[in-house]
């Protein structure tokens, strides 16, 4: 079911974070296209080396094809009908893993693919459901990031699996749904600024590729 799409707004950055500049993107919204994608579109819309300067790339973007018995690990629900749901309709899934030494944070991205718009629209709203509210920690809270995708939700909480403050976003593009976590053993959180710039990058990156395009948002600044 697509949810009513809620206006956010971010008023400012906290002092001292390292701005995150979108580079290459344009505007967040509804999709104009919805294709199934192919394994090497799936690759291209999880962003490279190029597209996150001031990261050190940790997994490299990658793509499979789903074992039926075996979906994607990220690919979570909170019964089986669901995960039929969510898991069963993957075409196509992707990974890449940044880390960012300063700050010791980890920054991982997922793509899972489907058929058509409906499979996928259907899957975010099971997945979206297990990931959302307190699943990335005790007493997580919204985080704002404008309208990128066609859906979206992102939650940050205190204390994650790694000890410090974490963050999960989640989107639907078109025929995608996709996947952004951070996590860090520090004490400093990902600025709002950040985790609202990597998912219109992510979007963005989707969104061109559902427009046959050759994703190249990316971000500058980190």
């Amino acid at each position: 079911m697509r949810r009513a799409s809620e206006r956010w707004y971010v008023r400012g950055v906290a002092a001292g974070a390292a701005a995150l500049v979108l580079a290459g993107c344009g505007g967040g919204g509804e999709e104009a296209a919805a294709k199934a994608l192919g394994k090497a579109e799936v690759v291209s819309i999880l962003p490279d080396a190029k597209a996150m300067p001031g990261w050190r790339t940790q997994l490299e973007p990658d793509a499979q094809e789903p074992v039926p018995e075996y979906p994607p690990a990220f690919c979570l629900t909170k019964d089986k009908k669901k995960r039929a749901t969510a898991c069963g309709e993957i075409t196509f899934y992707g990974v890449a893993a940044y880390v960012r030494k300063p700050d010791v944070t980890s920054l991982n991205y997922w793509v899972l693919a489907y058929k058509d718009e409906k499979t996928a629209d259907a899957a975010y709203d099971a997945i979206a459901e297990y990931y959302g509210g307190d699943r990335v920690g005790v007493g997580a809270v919204p985080v704002k990031i404008g309208e990128p995708g066609a859906e979206r939700e992102a939650n940050r909480a205190a204390t994650g699996t790694m000890g410090g403050p974490a963050t999960i976003t989640q989107l639907r593009v078109g025929t995608t749904v996709l996947g952004i976590s951070t996590g860090t053993q520090g004490e400093k959180a990902v600025s709002d600024q950040e985790v609202k710039d990597l998912a219109a990058m992510f979007a963005e990156r989707a969104q061109q590729a559902q427009d046959g395009d050759k994703p190249s948002a990316g971000v500058t600044g980190g």
